[in-house]
């Protein structure tokens, strides 16, 4: 089944509210290899003006992911996981994630191109904090490769 054009302009409905936690952030600063103290000392972060410790920026796809499992359950999508690459990721941030934020996202599909019989899906996942202020917009490009 081909990736339904139709999902373009497709919003998604808000996210859970994700909790972000001082270890989560900690274990995800050593995982990507961070090794700035404002991402695991408290502080060095509040020393920079912060509440608690800074997520690296790419921590934002922790939430983001939760976005891209409501696109790829979704029954009409005609994306199957085993065909999904995620070919680019881009964050573009209002201001740092930090242990102790709120929040929210909401996935919207914004563009489809096809090639061939694969498909170039892109999805921007607006992500707020608990008082609804824009934190990161989170942009992934996802190629889903035609029928074998």
């Amino acid at each position: 089944m081909p990736v339904n054009p139709e999902l373009v302009g497709r919003v998604f409905p808000p996210t859970a509210p994700y909790l972000v936690g001082r270890e989560k952030v900690r274990e995800f600063a050593r995982a990507v290899f961070a090794d700035d103290p404002q991402h695991t000392d408290p502080a060095a972060a509040q020393a920079l003006g912060y509440a608690d410790v800074v997520a690296p920026p790419t921590f934002a796809m922790v939430v983001q992911d939760l976005t891209l499992q409501q696109l790829l359950a979704e029954p009409d999508a005609g994306i199957e996981l085993s065909r999904v690459l995620h070919v680019e990721q881009r964050f573009r941030y209002t201001r740092p994630i930090v242990a102790g934020d709120e929040l929210v996202a909401t996935l919207a599909v914004t563009g489809l191109r096809t090639m061939g019989g694969n498909a170039m899906v892109t999805s921007q996942a607006e992500i707020t904090d608990s008082a609804g202020d824009h934190v990161v917009t989170a942009t992934s490009i996802l190629l889903v490769g035609g029928d074998a």
